[in-house]
């Protein structure tokens, strides 16, 4: 077991409490812990919460755009959407102009969980302590972050000697 007198020589960027990425994973997973008793009263996941909104904001997009907008890959949406379908919430239709695209509609019963979920952003914003102009801010430099980092993604990695 290591002595207490090697844990105080780390190296400070390799701290657990130091890093960025473990702040932003460990605050996902409390945000979906808040939100998963919500949701299971609405009888949905949250990935399938997240391709409700989607839907909601503007109904009929094609499987790849809703993936794009949700950074999910096909292999991932495609049988979320199998699954959402079977329960009544949304319809996927084959594009009848390109049959490769396949459209996704909300049922009736997608359209009726809307009103049922109205109530979720007030309660998610009163529990997190923040207020409305914080929430944004913090989100807006949330989304910096991200685009920054999926910009890179793809840059070779710096030099490590």
């Amino acid at each position: 077991m290591p002595s207490k007198a090697l844990a105080s020589k780390a190296n400070p960027a390799q701290l657990l409490d130091n890093q960025l990425c473990f702040a932003l994973y460990s605050a996902s997973l409390a945000m979906t812990k808040l939100y998963k008793p919500m949701l299971d009263g609405l009888g949905l996941t949250y990935p399938q919460y997240l391709v409700m909104l989607v839907l909601w904001e503007a109904d009929g997009p094609s499987v790849s755009s809703l993936g794009e907008r949700l950074n999910l890959d096909s292999g991932t949406l495609t049988p979320l959407l199998k699954r959402m379908e079977t329960a009544g919430w949304l319809v996927r239709q084959r594009s009848s102009t390109d049959e490769r695209r396949v459209h996704v509609w909300l049922s009736s019963s997608g359209r009726q969980l809307q009103a049922q979920a109205a109530f979720i952003p007030a309660c998610v914003g009163s529990q997190s302590g923040l207020s409305m102009t914080e929430m944004v801010a913090l989100k807006q430099q949330v989304k910096t972050l991200r685009d920054a980092v999926q910009a890179r993604v793809t840059s070779p990695l710096p030099n490590r000697s």
